[in-house]
């Protein structure tokens, strides 16, 4: 709370805008491969496309869900190192 009782307007992490020459990643339906998924990070929920860091079975992928079409698409499953990689260059507009 603030000084004035205001509670304050917090923010995740956002996507910059996309770089000319930024890679495209293939999205795929969802996998569904395991019951248990951890989120490790994501976007801000102010957005209306919110992009996931997803772990499980030691391997990783990134979830993509778009609430205006009602749609999640996922990246192939990966190591977890080029899977953050990735999700690094979603945030700086490297890639979409």
């Amino acid at each position: 709370m603030t000084e004035h009782g205001e509670i304050p307007d917090f923010h995740g992490l956002h996507t910059r805008p996309l770089k000319p020459g930024h890679t495209k990643l293939t999205w795929y339906e969802p996998a569904h491969r395991t019951q248990r998924i951890r989120i490790v990070l994501h976007t801000c929920e102010c957005r209306h496309t919110v992009y996931e860091l997803c772990s499980t079975a030691g391997q990783s992928f990134i979830r993509r869900t778009d609430r205006e079409k009602g749609t999640v698409h996922e990246t192939a499953w990966a190591l977890t190192a080029d899977a953050q990689k990735t999700f690094s260059q979603i945030l700086m507009g490297e890639a979409w």
